[in-house]
């Protein structure tokens, strides 16, 4: 008969199960088609019609002001307003405010914000990814995939597993505590704050204004001063689309500016995210600890594909171009470091030579071309070239490329025979560089890789599956790829993040998610009427035998069987009234 019971219990929480699901579809279906239509005007893309190859200074329009270039060619496109700390401070005060409503929001109406948002980019993507063509010179097809699908899937992920990964998380309890009902719940923060990198304009600062709009918070961000020029037209959609929903526009705001508008931003929200370099990072950091701040930090990588001797040589050499030379090299989790097995080694310099060296190069707003810009033009080639010429010094050899022509371009670029104590082993190089490492056993690999001090991506390549997690189990990053490259990111229930001086915490997934919310630990009573009572042995003033009663009372809930039934016993002679009236 118990048996019985228990099928039926089983197959009852299975029924419900199905129906949660089914209902969740349901509503989500209908919350995308009730969804507001987003109506933003499309702003003109300044495509400059020859190259201008001005030296780029974002300062160079005075106090208040910064100049805004189309990065392929220098060609000066536009100037926007640098924000001031007071002005910050006075947007931080009105996203507070405007977050006291929007917190009390249903799940649905976040869900209806995030697919109008959606409708909206699919159908402008194409514009969207000429924006961020010109503000970093970066090629429609990184456009494409480094800033449509990756935001498309953030968009997807958080409205449809979002509520879910919010929900109230009932806990157990022990006999202590068996007449409570323990749980976590998940309270916003406030005004979540983040301050991105240049690297891909529109999805760094979408990215976290989701994860924090959906948690019900509001969102501050501030963007690169080197990619600030459609950053207002980024910011007219989200606040079309909440005024659609009947919430104020000051829930969001994406502000310019340079570094006193960022240092206000970290003084002045409850959270922060921070995108960029580990030197900045540790500015941010010192900054937020002025204020208690807790800081998220992604630093950066150097990130490794180790490709074994077994590895599928037809799908490794794409992937391996493909994770290199996206966005020209400007990839926090790109490949900067490909460590091949001797075996085939030879085979993939050859074949990735043939392929770099065919490679085209050039201003997205110019044509169509395989590579485009280095967004920070003259701030970054210099220090590539350096890094390429040392390496060179120190034994390594190049291939091709390797020679910087310009001040908006570096070429792509091979360098073999690289070690692990070379300079561009160690830092992050952040363009369009393939750096070849060789190595005999997996042991030697994972040394190898273990060398640098950044751990936030890594790939290992084979077709052994143990074989290759025994080697990803030992390398010292946040994530890993089996067999393929950076498609942890569009696994958007995946924790993102690093370790080492990569930074630390995590965005996306149910942690990143999670991490927009003050982790609230809650209790209430689990039966009508039964309340926790201090016995009057506890109470004050305080008994002689109130420990020897709490000594016995552990041993009977922790206890092994015989202490349990002897402190049993002992516990019902302890008297605790004639014992108090002894003592008075």
């Amino acid at each position: 008969m118990f048996l019985c019971w228990v099928l039926v219990a089983d197959a009852l929480y299975r029924a419900y199960t199905v129906f949660q699901w089914i209902w969740a579809c349901v509503t989500q279906t209908v919350d995308r088609y009730t969804a507001p239509v987003i109506d933003v005007p499309l702003p003109e893309v300044n495509f400059p019609a020859a190259p201008a190859a001005e030296t780029l200074n974002p300062r160079s329009a005075g106090e208040g002001k910064i100049q805004c270039y189309d990065k392929g060619t220098n060609t000066p496109i536009g100037v926007v307003k640098a924000y001031s700390p007071d002005e910050v401070r006075a947007a931080v005060e009105k996203a507070r405010t405007a977050q006291q409503i929007w917190a009390l929001t249903p799940f649905s109406t976040r869900r209806k914000l995030l697919f109008a948002l959606m409708d909206y980019i699919l159908a402008h993507q194409e514009f969207i990814c000429k924006t961020a063509c010109v503000e970093c010179g970066k090629t429609m097809m990184d456009g494409t995939l480094g800033e449509m699908l990756t935001t498309f899937e953030k968009l997807r992920w958080t409205a449809t597993r979002g509520e879910e990964v919010l929900q109230e998380e009932v806990r157990d309890v022990g006999l202590m505590t068996i007449h409570k009902r323990a749980s976590v719940r998940y309270v916003p923060f406030g005004v979540i704050g983040a301050i991105v990198s240049w690297n891909y304009p529109f999805h760094n600062i979408y990215g976290p204004m989701i994860s924090a709009l959906f948690a019900g918070n509001a969102f501050i961000g501030k963007v690169s001063e080197y990619s600030s020029f459609y950053a207002s037209y980024y910011e007219s959609i989200v606040k079309d689309g909440l005024r659609q929903l009947g919430y104020s526009p000051d829930l969001v705001s994406f502000l310019t500016g340079f570094a006193e508008t960022g240092e206000a931003v970290v003084s002045s929200v409850d959270k922060l995210t921070f995108i960029g370099s580990p030197g900045v990072g540790k500015i941010i950091m010192r900054n937020a600890s002025a204020t208690l701040t807790p800081v998220v930090l992604e630093l950066g990588g150097k990130d490794p594909a180790v490709i074994c001797d077994d590895a599928d040589m037809k799908q490794v050499i794409p992937v391996v171009m493909r994770g290199n030379f996206q966005n020209c090299g400007q990839n926090c989790v790109g490949l900067e470091r490909i460590v091949v097995h001797e075996k085939v080694h030879d085979q993939l310099v050859e074949e990735v030579t043939r392929q770099v060296r065919g490679l085209t190069q050039g201003a997205a707003s110019q044509g169509q071309y395989d590579l485009g810009a280095m967004t920070m033009g003259k701030a970054a080639i210099p220090k590539i070239q350096e890094l390429v010429e040392a390496t060179v010094k120190a034994g390594a050899t190049l291939v091709c490329g390797g020679k910087m022509n310009g001040d908006m371009f570096y070429p792509p670029t091979v360098l073999t025979n690289v070690t692990p104590d070379m300079p561009i082993a160690q830092e992050e190089v952040f363009g369009p560089v393939m750096v070849i490492m060789k190595f005999k056993t997996d042991e030697e690999a994972v040394k190898m890789v273990n060398a640098c001090a950044y751990g936030l991506g890594s790939s290992v390549f084979s077709l052994n599956i143990p074989r290759a997690q025994a080697i990803a189990d030992r390398i010292r990053t946040g994530m890993v790829n089996i067999n393929d490259f950076g498609i942890n990111y569009l696994c958007q229930s995946l924790p993102f993040g690093g370790v080492k001086i990569s930074g630390f915490d995590r965005f996306a997934g149910r942690e990143g998610l999670r991490g927009n919310c003050i982790v609230r630990a809650s209790t209430t009573d689990r039966i009508p009427g039964v309340k926790t009572e201090i016995p009057a042995i506890l109470q004050y003033p305080i008994r002689p035998a109130a420990f020897n009663f709490m000594e016995n009372l552990a041993k009977v809930i922790y206890g092994r069987l015989p202490s349990m039934v002897t402190s049993a016993m002992k516990l019902a002679t302890i008297k605790p009234e004639s014992d108090h009236k002894k003592n008075a």
